[in-house]
């Protein structure tokens, strides 16, 4: 049995010994898989005369779009504006969602009293906010950035009062012993104690928010992703369509893992 074992290492490559490196390999592989799988199906939409009209879905047409909508500047254009319209409702529901994490993870009293209301308007699809969202606010923007942070504000309060639930009540009775005022208590105990469970949470409020923001952009904007895709659709450039729906899925990969390594980095649940 050993001996079997022992040829099965030999055989490991070298360079795949490390973890880093084995997941490099397997993400490569399953991006190869995924390209594959894409590259079959546009080919049957290619070769089926009834939809070949779709055949720029496949992924040869879509590389092939990216030079002209990055020349025309069709993509910055569309990231700046979902961007600032994704970071305005992050802000917004961090601002809100950790002073309540905070209140619902201190105060049993605010606990008991706001756990139902708010797990109600939890459940509630954000998309259901946009009548109401557009009769409220005058501009597009300021409606989808309120849509955004109402779908986000949740995952960031919860998170927080999770992780404060979890911070030993013996913790604050020491730093009052020793003279700690509600700053000190705040800035020293608190924030560093919970910061793996807020920054968890705002990872799941940005997944939240990314999916929001793209079908809140179908509506009333003329700029941002979600307007590109709608666009594209109405004009039948299927290439360029496709084009964007990857761009969304290259950003969102990329704020995903921006936000895992901030919790690697800054949480106390970093490994040595």
């Amino acid at each position: 049995m050993s001996a079997g074992v022992a040829s099965i290492r030999v055989l490991d490559p070298p360079r795949l010994a490390s973890p880093g490196m084995r997941r490099l390999f397997y993400g490569v592989l399953g991006l190869v898989i995924l390209l594959a799988l894409w590259s079959l199906g546009g080919l049957l939409l290619e070769l089926n005369p009834a939809t070949r009209s779709f055949a720029g879905f496949g992924p040869i047409p879509t590389f092939k779009a990216f030079p002209t909508l990055i020349a025309n500047g069709s993509i910055l254009r569309a990231m700046e504006s979902s961007g600032y319209r994704l970071g305005m409702g992050l802000i917004l529901a961090i601002a809100i969602g950790m002073p309540l994490g905070i209140a619902m993870g201190r105060s049993a009293a605010f606990r008991a009293l706001s756990n139902t209301p708010f797990q109600l308007l939890r459940m509630v699809s954000p998309l259901s906010w946009e009548p109401i969202a557009v009769i409220v606010f005058p501009q597009w923007n300021q409606a989808i950035i309120f849509l955004i942070a109402i779908a986000a504000v949740w995952p960031v309060a919860f998170s927080t009062a999770a992780g404060l639930a979890k911070v030993d009540p013996a913790w604050f009775k020491v730093s009052r012993n020793l003279g700690a005022r509600r700053w000190h208590m705040l800035s020293q105990i608190i924030l560093p104690a919970i910061a793996f469970d807020v920054l968890t949470g705002i990872r799941l409020a940005l997944g939240v928010a990314w999916i929001v923001l793209v079908p809140a952009e179908f509506l009333g904007v003329t700029s941002g992703l979600g307007y590109s895709i709608e666009d594209a659709r109405e004009t039948l450039s299927y290439s360029h369509l496709t084009a964007m729906v990857l761009v969304i899925g290259i950003i969102g990969f990329i704020l995903d893992s921006c936000c895992m390594f901030l919790i690697g980095r800054f949480s106390w649940h970093r490994q040595s």
